[in-house]
């Protein structure tokens, strides 16, 4: 089982041919909504990539909350951890530009009131993947990651956006992931490299177990115990680079959860956040496993 404790947002998205500079306005070539947030995106991916998954958060008491919802229903996610709060459901604001490149605003709303109390001990077993982002208070992350160390189950943290956090927490995580931004902003914290190569060898000497930074389009690179991996990711046409990163964490978990050991779990974490930028909104964007399963022989892996 996969259990995903974050955010949940709607996701309001304008196209741009490019992003406005400050004080200009521009006008967009489109809109829509999706629902979003980390949390929701990583729940449906693992469950489209094949695992069985319950997702922990909170929406509000408005319009929004249904049809950020809507998707993780249909995708068969355990929606019964999910609370109901007085507020506004999160939301998201997202540019996308004509490279399929985007930029991001999100107001927490319900997402500031998660209670990790509502995942419940019987879930959080040796044989459970726990899957958590930083869209959430940090405090509520720290309280259930330490239930789920003391349980036995395997931990992945996304540290995504990037907030400061301790070593003592990354020493608790199985499996550390974070994009360049991200292993910049920790290795500044900590006085470590922020090249992904050199920061992912610092988090593995740290403590962490398995340290992977994503590369967009260059794919990841990992570090496994001593070993360092890339993983190369095929060549496709962009078209939205919203929800890669959640569909990566997402179909690793699910890989994980499936018993594929490291260092394969990162090749179809890599061909699922591929497919997802060729298509438009984050959760539509999530490849199911067949399409995986298809993309795998292209991606490659070599080892430092």
């Amino acid at each position: 089982m996969v259990v995903v404790f974050g955010s949940i947002n709607l996701d309001l998205v304008s196209r741009v041919e490019r992003f406005p500079a400050p004080g200009q306005t521009l006008t967009g070539s489109a809109f829509a909504t999706f629902p979003g947030g980390k949390g929701a995106n990583q729940a449906l991916a693992a469950a489209r990539a094949g695992a069985d998954v319950r997702l922990y958060g909170a929406v509000g008491r408005d319009l929004f909350a249904d049809r950020a919802l809507e998707l993780l229903a249909a995708g068969n996610v355990d929606l019964t951890g999910v609370a109901h709060v007085d507020g506004a459901t999160g939301c998201a604001t997202i540019m996308v530009d004509a490279q399929g490149q985007n930029c991001i605003v999100v107001v927490p709303g319900a997402n500031a009131h998660v209670d990790p109390s509502r995942v419940p001990d019987a879930v959080l077993a040796p044989e459970t993947v726990v899957v958590l982002q930083q869209e959430v208070p940090a405090a509520a992350n720290e309280v259930l990651i330490r239930r789920a160390r003391n349980k036995g189950s395997r931990i992945v943290l996304n540290a995504a956006p990037a907030r400061p956090c301790s070593v003592e927490l990354l020493r608790m995580v199985d499996v550390l992931i974070v994009n360049q931004d991200e292993a910049a902003a920790l290795g500044a914290q900590f006085g470590w490299p922020v090249a992904a190569e050199a920061f992912a060898r610092a988090a593995g000497r740290a403590g962490t177990l398995v340290a992977i930074v994503t590369l967009g389009d260059q794919g990841a690179v990992c570090q496994i115990g001593g070993e360092t991996h890339y993983v190369a990711a095929p060549a496709v046409d962009v078209v939205d680079t919203t929800g890669a990163g959640d569909a990566f964490v997402g179909s690793l978990a699910a890989a994980l959860d499936e018993g594929s050991p490291i260092p394969d779990a990162p090749r179809r974490a890599v061909a699922a956040g591929t497919l997802a930028c060729t298509a438009r909104g984050a959760q539509p964007s999530l490849p199911y496993r067949h399409a995986i399963e298809a993309l795998l022989p292209s991606v490659t892996t070599r080892r430092a």
